[in-house]
């Protein structure tokens, strides 16, 4: 049988994986080592595998680097890895149950739903649930703001993908206003960290805080992971869906609620991050081709990879500085969007 582009072999594939892991191995080890202070690449992981092992390594570095690496930095890269396999993952299956290349949790007005939540947990509602108070909150917001989204389209006919992307951004700047203004309303001491935190940051992750994007990427992901041949017959058409035995609606709910669960979990922990559902899934295809059991597992290995780097970069451009990750993935995003819409253009979609 004849290879063709969109259909790599098992080998190809394996070999894709396979670098992937290990450009993201990598990739952690140069994000956990750069800082203002620099520490060798052969202390990372001695000091990682002594903390989980002790005593499996001769100690050879300070106290000082010891904590550096253990209770900040591998906390940050691991989120960075997390967050970015999270909204790249949501991205693909957007693009699937939609069948709207443009679509992305930022775009459709997602992740604004889940900074409303968040944002009505840190500054008014307080964590009456402990830390599990910001990811539920954030999740509701999301999945409210899916449901707007989706019922705004479809009063309005807005069937065709550039009009869905348009609702969602009109959507998404009405939520933003609504947070906006819970913002205004907000102690203005705790403010300040709350509009940092709305432009996207890795700073604050710690291990105690792990446990949930961790928890909630791995469950979203499988799911979706196994629904991948259901998410295949999605994009080409509902009527198709249908007589293999799919009940669109009820799937294209369930998918919803799933994307809204993880993208309000990451967005929780690291504010808003856009364009990284947009850009890694298109970069995935060009890659592996269409089919979502391929797609799925690289983009997540992608989007980690890809947000490991814009971390360091901003990381090291305003060193000591911090610039708010958010910024950068912004900056990239749209110069990628407006790419996307020329290259569909060009192609007369």
């Amino acid at each position: 049988m004849k290879k063709t582009p969109d259909s790599p072999t098992k080998l190809s594939m394996s070999a894709i994986l396979i670098t992937a892991g290990f450009l993201l191995v990598i990739s952690v080890t140069i994000a956990v080592s750069m800082g203002s202070v620099e520490i060798p690449f052969k202390h990372v992981w001695a000091i990682l595998i002594n903390k989980i092992v002790p005593g499996t390594f001769e100690q050879l570095w300070s106290k000082g680097h010891e904590s550096i690496i253990w209770n900040i930095r591998f906390p940050r890269a691991l989120l960075a890895c997390l967050v970015g396999a999270g909204l790249s993952v949501i991205g693909a299956t957007l693009q699937a149950i939609t069948r709207n290349p443009l679509a992305d949790p930022h775009l459709m007005g997602i992740s604004s739903g889940a900074a409303f939540g968040a944002i009505l947990a840190l500054l008014h509602t307080g964590l009456f649930l402990g830390l599990f108070t910001v990811p539920l909150m954030a999740f509701v917001g999301a999945l409210v703001a899916t449901l707007i989204v989706s019922s705004v389209a479809s009063i309005l006919g807005a069937s065709s993908a550039d009009r869905l992307v348009l609702a969602g951004v009109a959507i998404s700047f009405v939520i933003m206003a609504a947070a906006n203004f819970l913002i205004f309303l907000g102690d203005p001491r705790a403010t300040h960290t709350v509009v940092f935190w709305m432009l996207g940051g890795l700073g604050l992750a710690q291990w105690n805080h792990l446990i949930f994007p961790t928890l909630a990427f791995i469950g979203c992901s499988l799911y979706l992971f196994i629904h991948a041949n259901e998410l295949n017959a999605l994009t080409i058409g509902d009527e198709t869906a249908a007589t293999l035995g799919i009940s669109v609606d009820y799937f294209r709910l369930k998918i919803f609620v799933v994307s809204a669960l993880l993208t309000g979990v990451m967005v929780a922990f690291s504010g808003m991050i856009g364009f990284v559902g947009l850009m890694i899934p298109h970069i995935v295809r060009m890659i592996v081709g269409g089919d979502n059991i391929r797609v799925l597992p690289t983009s997540a290995l992608f989007g980690a990879l890809f947000l490991i780097w814009a971390d360091i970069v901003a990381r090291k451009v305003m060193q000591p500085e911090d610039i708010p990750i958010g910024i950068l993935t912004g900056f990239f995003g749209g110069l990628f969007f407006i790419w996307l819409l020329g290259r569909r253009r060009s192609a007369g979609t």
